[in-house]
């Protein structure tokens, strides 16, 4: 079992800056690879970014590459999406999932992620 709990989503401003945090507890954390997805209104829920187990390797949706950073701390058990560049089109609620499957690659598609959390919601006012 695997807990993941999101925090750090609110209302912003086009053009803005947020980091989310996700904090995991259950198992070594650094033993799985961690993503992030979110889902707009009305709207299914899809891949954001995407971190391997040390850190090393990360992957993005296109929408999101250059502005959005996904990173890891393993001592912390966390891991974080550094947004920037906020726009209209990033409101949604963002979660975070654990692939503890994924060996040596990173995954895109939902299925793959075996525990997620429970969201947080980002609102980016233009």
């Amino acid at each position: 079992q695997v807990q993941l709990v999101e925090s750090g989503g609110g209302l912003v401003q086009a053009g803005d800056s947020l980091r989310l945090s996700c904090a995991a507890s259950g198992r070594t954390f650094s033993s799985f690879a961690m993503g992030w997805f979110r889902q707009a209104p009305g709207k299914e829920r899809r891949f954001v970014a995407a971190i391997s187990q040390s850190g090393g390797s990360t992957y993005y949706a296109d929408s999101v590459n250059g502005r959005f950073t996904i990173s890891r701390d393993n001592a912390e058990n966390t891991v974080y999406l550094r947004m920037s560049s906020l726009e209209p089109e990033d409101t949604a609620v963002y979660y975070c999932a654990a692939d503890l499957q994924s060996g040596g690659g990173l995954r895109t598609w939902e299925t793959s992620y075996d525990y997620w959390g429970q969201g947080t919601q980002v609102i980016v006012s233009s």
